[in-house]
């Protein structure tokens, strides 16, 4: 495995994490909820009265912001070495995990480590090792 020390960007992505723990610590305090993304979009499936337009204002600002920096910067250049049947699958598949694992990787990962649940614990600890045995079947097995 190689470092390409060209695309390797610190302090971007140190300022990123730093605006994450901003944004969820604000939400908290001022929302007294996890911003947990299954969660929000969860609770739109099925919703309480009175509960939609905040799940609604967080969903739009998770789609709104990307297309905001890239109305600032230029068009982004994505590139995903996958087809659609398989995202469609992994997107699937990691839906069905995060209703299982009562959350997803925001939610236990950002703040449920941040407040330094036990179970978020194990959660994370699952979540990266099941993405770790994944990459690692998928690319030195299934293209053996």
């Amino acid at each position: 495995m190689t470092i390409d020390w060209n695309a390797f960007t610190p302090w971007p992505a140190l300022a990123g994490g730093v605006l994450i723990g901003i944004a969820v610590a604000m939400f908290i305090l001022l929302n007294g909820r996890i911003a947990g993304v299954s969660g929000v979009l969860g609770g739109l499936l099925s919703p309480s009265r009175g509960d939609i337009a905040w799940r609604l204002a967080f969903i739009g600002g998770l789609v709104a912001a990307p297309l905001l920096y890239q109305a600032l910067t230029g068009p982004l250049t994505v590139s995903i070495d996958a087809g659609f049947g398989t995202l469609a699958v992994g997107g699937f598949l990691v839906g069905i995990g995060t209703r299982y694992g009562s959350g997803c990787t925001s939610g236990h990962g950002v703040c449920g480590l941040a407040r330094l649940s036990p179970r978020s614990l194990v959660a994370t600890l699952t979540f990266m090792a099941v993405g770790f045995a994944t990459v690692f079947v998928v690319r030195h097995l299934f293209n053996a």
